[in-house]
């Protein structure tokens, strides 16, 4: 049996836009890097928190030392890392409790 050290974990959710049908992968890797895939927009960036548009709806990232490493605006991929303490998805709902 391997164990497998919590630094390695992979923090995966994955969750259906019932609006447009499409899905769309959030991974979450360790609080430090960040992929999403069906971004249609980065709409504001700094080094404390990222804005993206995901099928219409607003996400927000919020952290330390941010910064975008990739952003594909005809794929929708999307990279990011720095020290990440939150995700905000829609008008104010916490997209889960990923940190506590």
């Amino acid at each position: 049996m391997c164990v497998v050290p919590f630094f390695f974990l992979l923090w995966r959710i994955r969750y259906r836009m019932q609006e447009q049908k499409s899905d769309s992968v959030l991974t979450l890797e360790n609080r430090s890097r960040l992929g999403i895939t069906a971004v249609e927009s980065v709409d504001q960036f700094s080094d404390r928190q990222i804005l993206l548009t995901i099928a219409g709806k607003r996400v927000t990232i919020v952290g330390e030392n941010l910064r975008i490493l990739s952003f594909s605006q005809g794929g929708g991929g999307f990279c990011a890392e720095g020290r990440i303490d939150g995700i905000r998805y829609g008008a104010g709902k916490k997209m889960g409790n990923l940190f506590k």
